[in-house]
């Protein structure tokens, strides 16, 4: 995204555009797919702006995260990650994540399985989702190609 489009959204979500903001902003999107922390935010943003702290960073995150700019994101490692989420969209349904249980690798996928249930869940109990997060566990193709080598070999 850009400086513009990153200023438009703070506006429209009725944000005054800082300085801070927008190196929050900036420092996810030069990431993309790498779900960052608040300190790994912070240690990449002060690089352009060494003035800037980690309250500041921690402050920021979570107004973006209140107002559906950036998402948080936990994948049961005991970290909040951050990453940016679709501002323009009104029904917010997110990419979702498979998590290596060996090595940690995290991969991003998009479609919108969950429709059907979601439809379900509404003509049943008239319940309306407006949000969903689906994470997946097991193992990537190099570590279930290792696990395999290793099986063989025994």
């Amino acid at each position: 995204m850009e400086q513009d489009l990153f200023k438009a959204i703070l506006r429209e979500r009725g944000l005054k555009v800082t300085n801070q903001r927008l190196l929050v902003l900036e420092t996810i999107a030069d990431h993309p797919g790498e779900h960052l922390t608040a300190e790994e935010i912070y240690e990449l943003a002060k690089d352009k702006y060494s003035e800037i702290g980690l309250a500041t960073i921690y402050r920021t995150v979570q107004v973006l995260v209140e107002l559906n700019v950036i998402d948080k994101v936990s994948f049961d490692d005991g970290f909040v990650r951050y990453e940016l989420g679709n501002a323009a969209e009104v029904k917010r349904h997110h990419h979702h994540h498979a998590i290596c249980k060996k090595c940690g690798k995290v991969l991003s996928f998009e479609g919108d399985l969950l429709e059907t249930l979601e439809q379900a869940l509404y003509d049943t109990a008239g319940f309306t989702v407006t949000d969903h997060e689906v994470k997946l566990t097991g193992y990537c193709r190099d570590c279930t190609k290792e696990k395999e080598s290793v099986r063989k070999n025994i």
